[in-house]
């Protein structure tokens, strides 16, 4: 599985890969090279059906065969053009004329252009890879891409995220090809090695999500991320319970424990279908209801949460957060954030349905 960042031999080298444009520049160099081989064939053909207009000044009895045609035309279309073969019939030296000597031409600039195109698409490549390094700050690093790591990146760009802030890191050509799909840039590699994490730039990301799905890999990146960048925002997957306080003690801010999330969803629809149809609708995102964090608005200083038109489940405070009825945010000040609960149609980072031109309520009003 993509999930998976399977071990990988240490002399492997890893690379940074980008997505490519419209047009590959390999399936150009394909196409070139198969019409060099046209060329080349039907020359071939075109010689050998008019054998009797040649000959051949090493052979005695002037007999154009399939491979004299064939060397013919190899040493015709080269340019090397030995002499010991050679049109002497006026139709075959009109055919040279008009014919071979603009396939000579032709096969020649495939050649050239062939060789000129993998020089440039080589440069290109390094160019395009130098100015995304340049370019690469405050972006997100999503180890692993799998569905857990599609579905977080899905929701980073159904959120206003760009696509060109956003890296992977992945050992499955599988994943490459998806990520490439999707317009990412992809770093191939073991996350868990220090100078992997650094062509993904962690150094200079504001967040880092890891979603293998082997545990001891990710308390492993999330350890060397951590030694990278001491300020960015670690999310981290757990299969196991057990394993998610030796990752916050690695380094993650945040830990997803997966099997545990699993199974209390699948107990909550075992024990109410409808609570399990309302948890998995906020778990789905683009229908029906979506968690939100907000801004509080100017307006909304000093009212009590539960005033507010939008559901507020949670406030955060002073970098905390506390649930609505909690006696120290009975009252909103200024500073304050809200988590809500509203219709997925509207924009995440809006205030709430026909506000969101009003002011925000900050510190620093």
């Amino acid at each position: 599985m993509a999930d998976d960042l399977e071990d990988e031999p240490r002399s492997q080298k890893f690379r940074v890969s980008l997505p490519e444009g419209e047009s590959s520049p390999w399936l150009a160099l394909s196409k070139r090279v198969l019409a060099a081989v046209g060329i080349l064939v039907g020359t071939v053909i075109l010689v050998y059906v008019d054998r009797k207009g040649y000959g051949d000044a090493t052979d005695p009895t002037n007999t154009i065969t399939l491979i004299d045609a064939i060397y013919y035309t190899t040493v015709t279309l080269s340019t090397t053009g030995y002499g010991d073969i050679a049109p002497v019939s006026d139709q075959a030296r009109l055919i040279n004329a008009f014919v071979i000597t603009p396939a000579r031409i032709a096969f020649l600039v495939l050649l050239i252009g062939t060789t000129l195109e993998v020089l440039a698409s080589q440069g290109r490549e390094a160019i395009r890879i130098a100015r995304w390094k340049r370019k690469m700050n405050h972006h997100v690093v999503v180890v692993g891409y799998g569905t857990k790591g599609r579905s977080a990146v899905k929701t980073l760009l159904s959120n206003g995220l760009d696509k060109g802030s956003v890296v992977i890191v992945d050992t499955s050509s599988t994943a490459l090809a998806e990520a490439h799909a999707d317009e990412l840039a992809v770093v191939t590699g073991d996350a868990t090695r220090k100078e992997v994490l650094q062509r993904a730039g962690v150094a200079q990301a504001d967040q880092v999500i890891i979603t293998t799905n082997r545990d001891d890999s990710n308390v492993l990146t999330t350890l060397t991320a951590r030694a990278m960048n001491a300020d960015a925002w670690i999310i981290a997957a757990a299969r196991e319970q057990q394993n998610a306080p030796l990752m916050k003690q690695s380094g993650a801010d945040s830990v997803i424990t997966s099997s545990d999330a699993v199974g209390r969803l699948l107990g909550l629809s075992s024990l109410s279908p409808t609570l399990g149809s309302v948890m998995e609708d906020l778990l789905s995102y683009g229908k029906g209801l979506e968690v939100a964090e907000r801004d509080l608005l100017v307006s909304e200083v000093g009212m009590q949460p539960q005033a507010l038109p939008d559901q507020v489940i949670s406030v955060v405070r002073d970098e905390k957060v506390y649930n609505y009825f909690d006696p120290v945010v009975t009252r909103l000040a200024r500073g304050d954030r809200l988590i809500v609960v509203r219709s997925a149609r509207e924009l995440p980072w809006a205030p709430r349905p026909g506000t969101h031109n009003e002011d925000f309520a900050s510190d620093d009003d």
